[in-house]
C-alpha cells in the first residue's frame, strides 16, 4: 500500500490517506516538540509522498500547532484545498472563562472561529469533538455542529474519546432530526491498548464511522527503544505516559515486535504500526513525528506485510481484558442463539443447549 492509496472516511465521500499526520508535536513552546522549521519540513514531506490527512487540535502547543499549519498551508489556496485538515474543540484555552471550552453552542462557535483564524482558512474539513462534555446536552452539541456545517465553516464531523453509547445516542438524535452526523471516531488503539475492541470499534463498524487510532505506538513504547534490560533507566520525553506503560507485558510484546522485525528486515515501530493499519474497522492511524527521520520510518509501515501467523502471535500476546458484556458475548452468545451448535466454524457450546423438544418449550 502507498500513502496515496486513498480511502473513504467512514460512510462518507471524504477521501483520506491511509495514514494521518498528527500535529500534536508541532511547536516547541512547551519545551518539547518540533521547531517551526522542522514542522514545515514534516508537512512538506508528508504531502509530497501523497499524504493529505492532517490532524491537530485547538489546544495543541497552546494553539501554535494550528498556526504553523495555517502559516504553511492555510494562506496558500492550492496547498490548503488539497489537504484534509482536521482539528478539535472542547479544550479550554482561557483561564477563568467558563465558556472558553466545552461543547455548548457558545463555546463551539467561538472555538471554531478561533481555529479558523489560526489555520487561516475559511473551512475545516473534519471537526472533532475532542472529549465528551458531560455538562452539555448532546442535542445542543449536535445542533450547533450542524449549524456550522450548513454555514460552510465545517465539512464533516468526528468524535473522539467518548463512550460508545453516547456516540450512538448523538448520531441517533442527529439522524432523526436531519442534522449532520459523526462520520469518524478517534480513539487510542495499539498493541498495548485494545480495550476499544469491546464496544467502541464494533460500534463504529456498525454505524459506519471511520476509525483513526491515536498513539498507535503507545507514546513510543512500541518503537523498540525501550528494552527490558534497561528497565528503570529510561528518561522519556513524555514521562508518565511512557513509564506507566512499561512492564512485563509491554516488554514481551516489544520483544516479539523485534523478532518479527528481524524476520522481515524492518523495524519494530513499523511492525507495530502495520498491525494497527490492518485491524478491522481502522481507516487511518494517526502517526506523530518530531523529525523527518521519524516520519520516514513510520511511513514505511505501509510496505510491511505481516503473515497471518505473525498477526496471530501479536494478537495472543496483546489480548485485552474486555468489559462486560463484550467478553461474555464473545464466548456465550452462540449457545443462546444457536442451541450450542457450531456457527461459522466456531464452537458455541459454552452454555447449556436450548430445549430440544416442543414439550420442553412450554
Amino acid at each position: 500500500m502507498q500513502l496515496d492509496h486513498y480511502v473513504t472516511l467512514g460512510r462518507s465521500g471524504l477521501r483520506v490517506s491511509p495514514l494521518c499526520l498528527g500535529a500534536m508535536t508541532f511547536g516547541d513552546d512547551l519545551g518539547a516538540g518540533s521547531s517551526v522549521k522542522d514542522s514545515e519540513a514534516i508537512l512538506d514531506r508528508f504531502l509530497d509522498r501523497g499524504g493529505n490527512f492532517i490532524d491537530t487540535a485547538n489546544f495543541y502547543t497552546k494553539g501554535h500547532s494550528e498556526k504553523i499549519i495555517g502559516d504553511h498551508l492555510g494562506r496558500h489556496a492550492g496547498k490548503r484545498d488539497r489537504a484534509v485538515i482536521a482539528t478539535k474543540f472542547t479544550a479550554n484555552l482561557y483561564l477563568g472563562d467558563p465558556n472558553g471550552g466545552g461543547a455548548g453552542r457558545k463555546a463551539i462557535i467561538a472555538q471554531c472561529e478561533q481555529s479558523l483564524r489560526r489555520l487561516q482558512t475559511d473551512y475545516i474539513d473534519l471537526y472533532w469533538m475532542h472529549i465528551w462534555d458531560r455538562n452539555t446536552p448532546i442535542e445542543e452539541t449536535m445542533h450547533a455542529l450542524h449549524d456550522l456545517v450548513t454555514a460552510g465553516k465545517v465539512r464533516y464531523l468526528g468524535v473522539s474519546d467518548t463512550p460508545a453509547w453516547k456516540v450512538a445516542q448523538a448520531n441517533g438524535i442527529a439522524g432523526s432530526r436531519g442534522w449532520s452526523q459523526f462520520i469518524a471516531l478517534q480513539v487510542e488503539h495499539s498493541l498495548l491498548e485494545r480495550t476499544v475492541e469491546g464496544e467502541l470499534i464494533p460500534m463504529a463498524r456498525e454505524l459506519g464511522l471511520g476509525v483513526t487510532p491515536w498513539s498507535p505506538l503507545k507514546s513510543g513504547v512500541l518503537s523498540g527503544k525501550y528494552l527490558r534490560e534497561n528497565h528503570g533507566k529510561h528518561t522519556p520525553d513524555r514521562g508518565h505516559f511512557v513509564l506507566s506503560a512499561l512492564g512485563d507485558r509491554a516488554y514481551t510484546i516489544v520483544e516479539k515486535l523485534g523478532e518479527i522485525a528481524r524476520d522481515l528486515d524492518t523495524t519494530p515501530a513499523r511492525v507495530a504500526l502495520a498491525w494497527v493499519v490492518g485491524r478491522p474497522g481502522v481507516t487511518s492511524p494517526i502517526i506523530g513525528a518530531r523529525t523527518l527521520a521519524q516520519l520516514d520510518d513510520n511511513l514505511a509501515c505501509l510496505s510491511v506485510k505481516l503473515t497471518s501467523d505473525q498477526v496471530a502471535a501479536l494478537d495472543a500476546l496483546s489480548a485485552p481484558t474486555l468489559d462486560f458484556p463484550a467478553a461474555f458475548l464473545a464466548h456465550a452468545a452462540g449457545a443462546f442463539l444457536n442451541g450450542g451448535t457450531t456457527v461459522n466454524g466456531e464452537s458455541s457450546a459454552a452454555l447449556p443447549m436450548a430445549p430440544q423438544s416442543e414439550s420442553e418449550r412450554y
